[in-house]
């Protein structure tokens, strides 16, 4: 847990919060041992801008209209919070070229839309990973005074180091991924398909208006090439929130994904699940996000 709590009156704005980052990412020192904010940012009394969880709601496949929240969307009300730790500059790591590499997500109960929430968000710590260093970032939703949703994201920034990896299985690959693929051994033969989803070139766009997040990897192939992509990518929260809209979730729930591939704009996918388990795969059979959903 944080050391101590600022709350704040409002969201933090995502576009400046981004651009100071970008500025300040030439100047970070990334290591497992640096120095890390200590400070959980508290945002009372907010309540859902309806519209925009319905933009949300269509761009990811889930029902629209619901009074309830889909599973992931408290990701996307966390997010600008989380940047405003993420970009500052007691924050050791790049936020060029950070990457989202898992999630785990844990919802106590059902969420209505038109519920008033508490969010707190914070940075738990670092820890050496085989290719660079990686933070875990903490969000929690309170309604009510109750813990009713929160999360563990792991984000990784790449570089040289000489540190033994916090896990076996926390070795990601060269591109943004994830540590393991929690449905069984790499190599494994994928499941059976369920549906194959053609996945627009736009979908980053229209992912970014809804959700917030307009890194430049995902809006245009141009940006995405300055940062070494030859085409956008599909944001990994977005593939997740699509394969929980087919998969479906309890409203007692944990659900741990790890991001192994991006998805290249446009693109055709295979949407697999056996047994609570669920994987994205591209046509030549890469996987791209594997995860499971458990009733609690």
């Amino acid at each position: 847990m944080a050391d101590a709590a600022l709350v704040l009156t409002q969201p933090p704005s995502l576009a400046p919060l981004l651009a100071r980052g970008a500025l300040l990412s030439p100047f970070k020192r990334p290591s497992p041992e640096a120095e890390f904010p200590r400070t959980r940012l508290v945002l009372p009394g907010l309540r859902v801008d309806l519209a925009r969880l319905a933009a949300y709601e269509r761009v990811c496949g889930f029902p629209t209209g619901e009074d309830a929240l889909p599973l992931t969307y408290p990701h996307v009300l966390g997010f600008p919070l989380a940047m405003r730790l993420m970009s500052g500059r007691d924050f050791p790591l790049p936020l060029l070229g950070l990457v989202h590499t898992s999630i785990t997500v844990t919802r106590h109960r059902g969420m209505p839309a038109t519920g008033a929430y508490e969010l707190a968000v914070w940075v738990e710590g670092l820890a050496a990973h085989r290719r660079g260093t990686e933070a875990t970032v903490v969000t929690e939703v309170r309604e009510g005074g109750d813990l009713v949703w929160e999360s563990t994201s792991t984000y990784l920034t790449r570089h040289r180091t000489h540190h033994p990896a916090r896990s076996p299985e926390s070795a990601g690959p060269a591109e943004p991924a994830g540590p393991a693929d929690p449905g069984g051994e790499e190599g494994r033969q994928p499941w059976s398909a369920v549906a194959e989803w053609r996945i627009g070139e736009d979908v980053g766009r229209r992912y970014a208006a809804a959700s917030g997040d307009r890194n430049p990897i995902h809006l245009h192939p141009l940006t995405a090439r300055l940062f070494g992509f030859p085409r956008a990518i599909a944001h990994g929260m977005w593939t997740v929130a699509r394969c929980l809209a087919a998969h479906g979730a309890p409203d007692s729930c944990q659900v741990r994904a790890e991001f192994r591939a991006p998805v290249p704009l446009p693109a055709t996918v295979t949407y697999g699940a056996e047994d609570g388990r669920f994987e994205l795969r591209g046509r030549d059979d890469r996987l791209h996000v594997a995860g499971e959903v458990r009733r609690i």
